[in-house]
């Protein structure tokens, strides 16, 4: 080895890893979105597996960009900066859809929402509850569940032809549901995420981007579902529209 390769070997830069400290301050903000009440700076730390210090330290940082605050107790919540954050998630989506969705839950008397594809889950990116019922399944922007499971991930796969499908997940399998899917324009399904639940869903193509899904959530229903169908895929198919 020459001098010159020596010396170039020894200052070659290593390979960089992922932030630690971003890394803790995006799974405290998980954690805090997935409580079901705020958490003393005890139990998140204990969730995020850290000293209470330093989740003490991460959390005053998110505090400083309003990503979460304090109550009087010193529990902690998400915060109103989540809030500017998320709108911003598939703006031109969310703007088409919310339309749609009020229609849907209103006339449907359903909780009506999209869901759109991270990595292997189905994420619910905005979601509409009926203006006059008492009783409805609620859906909340941000809850996940495995794309392999439920009628919106199954709708997302029909967007796709199964070689597609392989192509962008291998790791996740393409339902056969998602072929019936593609042929008659919707997915269906029960007790597949929450027990006692159905769900109905039309993929959403979006151009340039993944596929996503309408879809709404019901334990009980009087409505036809071949008419719930039909309302969804003439939504998803305004949606659609808006985003061409």
């Amino acid at each position: 080895m020459t001098p010159n390769a020596g010396a170039a070997a020894q200052v070659a830069p290593a390979q960089t890893s992922p932030s630690q400290t971003l890394s803790r301050g995006i799974r405290a903000l998980e954690i805090l979105a997935d409580a079901e009440r705020p958490l003393t700076i005890a139990e998140l730390a204990e969730a995020m597996g850290v000293h209470r210090s330093v989740a003490y330290r991460i959390l005053r940082t998110l505090e400083d960009h309003s990503l979460l605050v304090r109550d009087d107790a010193g529990r902690v919540q998400p915060g109103p900066g989540l809030a500017v954050l998320a709108r911003g998630v598939s703006r031109n989506l969310q703007t088409a859809a919310l339309p749609e969705l009020t229609q849907l839950a209103n006339t449907l008397n359903m909780t009506a929402f999209v869901a759109v594809w991270d990595h292997q889950e189905c994420v619910t990116l905005v979601t509409v509850e009926p203006r006059h019922s008492a009783a409805t399944v609620v859906q909340h922007p941000g809850s996940r569940h495995p794309i392999s499971s439920g009628a919106p991930g199954i709708a997302i796969q029909s967007a796709l032809t199964e070689h597609e499908w392989s192509q962008l997940a291998p790791a996740v399998p393409y339902r056969p549901e998602a072929g019936e899917a593609r042929k008659r324009g919707y997915a269906a399904s029960h007790d597949e995420v929450i027990a006692g639940v159905s769900s109905l869903a039309a993929p959403v193509r979006v151009p340039g981007g993944r596929p996503a899904a309408v879809a709404v959530v019901y334990i009980r229903s009087s409505e036809d579902p071949a008419e719930v169908a039909a309302a969804l895929t003439a939504s998803a198919a305004r949606i659609e529209a808006q985003l061409a």
